[in-house]
């Protein structure tokens, strides 16, 4: 059963309480999964039980989505304002320097993490912030427009889309290659979590300027796109190569934006293998 942790962070009116949610499993060195935005930890259901055989699985709900709190205020939706965030977290769950893997959003965070020296390892999948200017337009109203359709409809029509195969598509087809592996019950909750978080907007805006332009020579690196993917297209990972140039870049064949439902076998080894 996810849990809620509550911990001190500051702010510029003084200290203040963060509350976040997340699901723990497995035991072994820590391993911590970041989420993309709009999303929730149970994005990275399929591949829990795979990854928590070896390893201390934590999965976060990002503050300001899913179940978490928002950011206590004062604090950004910006990389200045989560990274201390997610360090006081670490602390508080008792983890020093755990690895961390991230999908989109949480791929951007997870490399951020890795830069400000706080993780053992980083696995970014198909991060943000390796796009054109062009290519980010073109994601940023992708993004805008799941939110919009997914505060438009009325939670029975959401429910009984769910229920047929092309409904799941027409929901989810933008962020899965393989929309129809995902449950109904997985659908109508992460469509639920899009329309209802509060963080998306700020973070969205946070997002709008800035490139990822730092190397991260001293831990390993390993950087993941789906050759299906329609949001982030899979050429952004060879800039990503080109900004961190020792980092792994791995291919996942037949898989969309938010991998870990269209290949979750794939996806933990290549999370494992980057993690040591």
């Amino acid at each position: 059963m996810p849990a809620t942790i509550s911990f001190p962070v500051a702010t510029p009116g003084g200290p203040r309480t963060a509350r976040v949610v997340h699901e723990r499993c497995g035991a072994g060195r820590p391993l911590v999964l970041l989420h993309g935005i709009g999303h929730h930890w149970q994005a990275w259901q399929p591949v829990l039980d795979i990854l928590a055989v070896d390893r201390d699985v934590i999965a976060v709900d990002l503050p300001g989505f899913g179940a978490s709190e928002t950011l206590p205020d004062g604090i950004p939706y910006d990389v200045d304002g989560v990274i201390p965030v997610l360090g006081a977290l670490f602390e508080a769950l008792g983890i020093e320097r755990p690895d961390v893997a991230g999908n989109s959003l949480g791929g951007l965070l997870a490399l951020e993490l890795g830069r400000a020296g706080l993780v053992r390892s980083v696995t970014a999948l198909a991060p943000a912030r390796f796009w054109t200017e062009a290519e980010r337009r073109y994601a940023f109203g992708v993004l805008s427009a799941m939110r919009a359709g997914a505060r438009a409809l009325p939670p029975p029509v959401v429910a009984w889309l769910a229920r047929g195969a092309a409904g799941r598509a027409a929901l989810t087809g933008t962020i899965y290659a393989r929309p129809g592996r995902r449950s109904p019950a997985a659908v109508v909750a992460e469509t639920r979590a899009l329309r209802e978080a509060p963080g998306f907007r700020a973070t969205l805006a946070a997002g709008s300027t800035g490139l990822f332009t730092h190397d991260i020579p001293d831990i390993p690196v390993t950087i993941a796109w789906g050759t299906r993917d329609r949001v982030l297209p899979r050429r952004q990972g060879v800039r990503a190569k080109r900004v961190i140039p020792g980092a792994r870049l791995v291919r996942l064949p037949g898989c969309g934006h938010v991998p870990m439902n269209d290949d979750p076998a794939l996806v933990a080894r290549v999370i494992l293998d980057g993690s040591g």
